[in-house]
């Protein structure tokens, strides 16, 4: 057995995972330490090629053909978000802006005169209940090979960022666990995805330092993406198959309600500011998202929510959420990277549509955006914005258990509809504002409808669930005070 433990002696954890610190879109920081960033490590302890000092490298050939190893971490660190600061700006980048005619005093620094500021944005500091991370594989080291390793080990200050000191130990026989479920386990159908190294890394981390020695800070390790290689990995606790239901990815509040009637553009801008920000953090996004290429039928697809204000004696039917639904068999990777790029949307911009957005943590108020405002579970539940008919014809109970089926429900043992709302606050849409331009035209129906049993939502139903449209309420799920 190889098992490397590092010990962080600060006790807190700060690393960029994806290069998206430097955007201020990083909710959640890197965690557990990758063994890619480990590896990396060990190759910068003694450098290759001519700046070995005490190895001959050839145990950094033999560690990054090893399979990704266990990792045994604590499972729910805190993560803290960092405030951005601002820092004096270097004389060659200052000497450029005057170049260029722009006022010497616009963003100078308060504290240094005639020189200029910079944001930076420091990212995530995670801070776990266990102060060592244990990477454990169970093959048989060579004793030439662990020498080298822990003389390499001896010579690692730090891992991520400059303060987060550690120390680093090499062993052959597995430390003391840390506690019960703390073990990062690779599996294919783990729920998580962490880098690890793969053979050929010490030549392109060679690539990186060469082009870093040429054109400096210009090079970042992203512009390097064949570094980047990921294994799947069970979290602690989860069972393989769990988390596969038709759940909500996140839930988000908007800083500044929005009128219902404005539901379509709400959503189409929620959907864009969501892809454009799972492909800067992620690549390209899943089509579980966007429909294009899905290999499915398209009832399977994600669903963007807006969350109204209704159902009460003073409901105005004002926006003041938005949730996003993934559907069952969601690929548990996917589903936590979705949930991390809607986490991140600051802001929701276009269609007319201009308010910020904060991911919700546990407010009770406006109970429009509250979760268990759309979860039941109840046996009735009545449209908040109307539902929009699948096909022309008549609307009988045959149709409805057909658009339940549609949306994953068991079928209704009745329903009423009606043009108008049925609950206060519930949104009365024109045509223009439920039909697509260039789609055909469908008619729109407020519903009620009852199940046999208590069924959990979110619940939404008809052909415009992907948009918001059909989304339902239970009216005595909340007690107003």
């Amino acid at each position: 057995m190889l098992a490397i433990t590092v010990e962080l002696l600060h006790g807190t954890f700060r690393a960029d995972p994806d290069g998206s610190a430097t955007t201020g879109r990083l909710v959640e920081g890197e965690w557990p330490p990758s063994p890619s960033r480990l590896f990396a490590a060990f190759v910068a302890a003694d450098g290759t090629r001519q700046r070995l000092r005490v190895t001959t490298g050839i145990e950094l050939a033999w560690l990054e053909k090893l399979p990704a190893p266990a990792i045994h971490a604590h499972p729910t660190p805190h993560h803290q978000a960092l405030q951005s600061r601002y820092v004096v700006q270097s004389e060659k980048s200052f000497s450029r802006i005057k170049k260029k005619g722009q006022p010497q005093g616009t963003g100078t620094h308060l504290e240094y005169v005639g020189r200029r500021g910079v944001e930076v944005r420091p990212g995530m500091r995670v801070t776990p209940r266990y102060a060592r991370i244990i990477y454990v594989w169970r093959i048989s080291c060579p004793p030439e090979i662990m020498s080298a390793l822990k003389l390499r080990a001896a010579r690692i200050g730090y891992l991520g960022t400059a303060d987060s000191p550690v120390r680093v130990r090499v062993e052959s026989e597995k430390p003391a666990p840390l506690g019960p479920d703390a073990e990062f386990r690779p599996h294919a159908e783990g729920d998580v995805c962490i880098r690890v190294p793969r053979k050929g890394d010490v030549q392109r981390l060679d690539s990186v330092f060469d082009a870093w020695a040429e054109r400096g800070v210009t090079v970042a390790r992203s512009q390097f993406p064949a570094l980047r290689h990921e294994a799947r990995y069970l979290s602690p606790g989860r069972d393989r198959g769990r988390g596969v239901s038709g759940r909500v990815a996140a839930w988000l509040r908007l800083e500044q309600s929005v009128t219902g009637r404005r539901v379509s553009a709400v959503t189409s801008v929620f959907k864009k500011a969501v892809l454009t920000t799972y492909d800067s953090l992620f690549g390209e996004p899943p089509p579980v998202l966007h429909g294009h290429g899905f290999n499915r039928r398209g009832y399977d697809l994600a669903r963007f929510l807006a969350l109204p204000d209704v159902g009460f004696a003073r409901s105005r039917g004002r926006i003041h959420g938005l949730a996003l639904w993934l559907p069952p068999g969601c690929d548990a990777v996917v589903r936590r990277r979705v949930s991390s790029a809607a986490r991140a949307i600051g802001w929701l911009r276009g269609g007319g549509i201009n308010v910020s957005v904060t991911p919700y943590s546990g407010e009770r108020y406006p109970v429009a955006a509250t979760p268990r405002r759309w979860q039941g579970p109840a046996q009735s539940w009545i449209t908040a914005f109307p539902a929009v008919h699948e096909r022309r014809g008549p609307l009988d109970l045959t149709e409805v258990s057909r658009w339940c089926e549609h949306a994953g429900l068991p079928p209704p043992v009745a329903f009423r509809s009606t043009r108008s709302p049925l609950v206060p606050g519930g949104v009365d849409l024109a045509p223009v504002e439920v039909n697509r331009p260039g789609r055909p035209r469908l008619p729109y129906s407020h519903i009620q409808v009852w199940f046999a049993r208590p069924v959990e939502g979110p619940v939404v139903i008809g052909a415009g669930r992907q948009r918001g449209l059909g989304l339902c309420c239970t009216r005595f799920q909340i007690t107003e005070k």
